[in-house]
C-alpha cells in the first residue's frame, strides 16, 4: 500500500474526528460522556465507529475484521473521553485552566493514535 494512499486514509480519518467531535456532538453527548455508561457517551462514541465505515471500506476491511475494528474504537474512544472528563471534572478543570488544555490536547492526541493503530492494523 502506497504512503500516499495511507496519508489519504489518515486525512479522512482527521476530517471524521473533526465532524463527530466538533460538528454532530451536541450538548448531552458533551454533558455525559463522564457518566460511565450514559447512553449520550455511547451514543456519541457509536457515533464516530459508524462515520469510519467508508473509511474503513477505503482500507480494505470487510466482514469480521470491518465489525471488530468498529467495535473497539467505539470502545477506545469511549474510555479516552470517559477518563478526560473524570480527570477534568475531579480536578474541577475549566477552559480557563492549562491543565484543562492539557487533558483536551491529550484526549485528541490520543484519538489520533487511535486511527494510526487502525490504520496499521489494516495495511498489515
Amino acid at each position: 500500500m502506497s504512503a500516499s494512499y495511507i496519508l489519504i486514509a489518515l486525512a479522512l480519518f482527521q476530517i471524521k474526528h473533526y465532524v463527530a467531535d466538533f460538528v454532530l456532538q451536541t450538548r448531552g453527548m458533551v454533558a455525559n460522556k463522564g457518566k460511565y455508561g450514559h447512553p449520550a457517551g455511547l451514543m456519541h462514541a457509536s457515533l464516530h465507529a459508524v462515520l469510519s465505515l467508508p473509511i474503513l471500506l477505503f482500507l480494505g476491511g470487510a466482514g469480521v475484521v470491518l465489525a471488530l475494528t468498529m467495535g473497539a474504537e467505539a470502545l477506545i474512544h469511549y474510555h479516552i473521553d470517559w477518563a478526560k472528563d473524570r480527570l477534568s471534572a475531579h480536578q474541577h478543570l475549566t477552559p480557563s485552566d492549562s491543565s484543562y488544555w492539557y487533558s483536551f490536547g491529550a484526549d485528541q492526541l490520543l484519538h489520533q493514535l487511535t486511527y494510526i493503530g487502525i490504520i496499521a492494523a489494516l495495511t498489515a
